[in-house]
């Protein structure tokens, strides 16, 4: 696989309308498989003002040490430069964020430089289509202190015989805080993130989608998740989520979370109807 180096940041102004613009048949097809190719920019640094904004939106305490979230954010344009480049095999608009990995070596402050590689692989067969992983690594010099696994599925005829992709993990029992989603949160979180996703944005951008409303960002109920237990969690840790069912926009969420002999159990649900929406565990390193 070769690296490609970018010289600045990719924008984040108008990813959705190239992404648009990638969903128009292409001439021969699209590629088959994902690009032998990395996306590499180096001695990235953090924007406090814009790390005040992240930690205000996803409920994080501000210090000099980042959210491991926050490390998405980071690399999230260089995906989206990947995902959206002809060499791709799918529109980016076809694809479903199902399920995150974020691995950390220790906490990241925000003084320190960083450089940030990109790449798709493990494209696969699943029961609903096929899935592939987005791979996001951060360096301080020589020292990999973070590694995020985007996991997306496209819809499409599947393959029955093959296993789940991620564990099944019930949502624990009992409520640890209720939360009121407004129906601003997407664009709130859009603008920190960049993730302008239309489904995100407004009802009546979410309906041209099939969504009923505007739903809120995978991303942003991840990172709200580890917000709730801040102070609680290991320096290197492993932190996975499934993403089980959309988050409409207003609603009312209650989280509930258990530590275990390794970490947490936690979930997020509808408040009133029970409909989990969120899984995931968090694992000492």
């Amino acid at each position: 696989m070769r690296t490609e180096t970018l010289s600045s940041a990719p924008g984040l102004m108008q990813p959705y309308l190239k992404a648009a613009l990638a969903a128009l048949p292409l001439p021969g097809g699209r590629p088959q498989q994902l690009p032998e190719r990395a996306l590499r920019l180096d001695g990235v640094t953090v924007d406090r003002s814009h790390l005040a904004d992240y930690t205000r939106v996803c409920g994080f305490r501000l210090s000099d040490t980042l959210p491991p979230t926050y490390l998405h954010v980071l690399g999230f344009g260089m995906s989206m430069k990947l995902m959206t480049a002809g060499d791709f095999p799918f529109s980016l608009l076809g694809l479903v964020h199902v399920a995150n990995r974020i691995e950390t070596a220790r906490p990241v402050l925000a003084g320190e430089k960083l450089d940030i590689t990109v790449r798709a692989a493990n494209l696969r067969a699943h029961r609903r289509g096929r899935q592939l992983d987005l791979i996001a690594e951060v360096s301080v010099g020589d020292e990999r202190v973070y590694t995020g696994t985007s996991t997306y599925l496209r819809s499409g005829s599947g393959a029955s015989d093959t296993a789940p992709s991620a564990p099944k993990v019930e949502v624990p029992e009992g409520v640890s805080s209720i939360w009121r989603l407004d129906d601003g949160l997407g664009r709130r979180y859009a603008g920190v993130s960049g993730d302008r996703n239309p489904i995100h944005l407004h009802a009546l951008s979410a309906k041209m989608f099939g969504f009923p409303r505007a739903i809120a960002h995978g991303m942003w109920t991840a990172a709200r998740c580890l917000a709730e237990l801040e102070g609680r969690l290991p320096a290197a840790m492993d932190y996975q989520v499934a993403f089980r069912a959309p988050v409409l926009l207003p609603s009312t969420v209650a989280f509930s979370a258990a530590e275990t002999d390794t970490g947490w159990v936690l979930g997020l649900r509808n408040a009133q109807k029970g409909t989990p929406h969120l899984t995931g565990t968090i694992a000492s390193l």
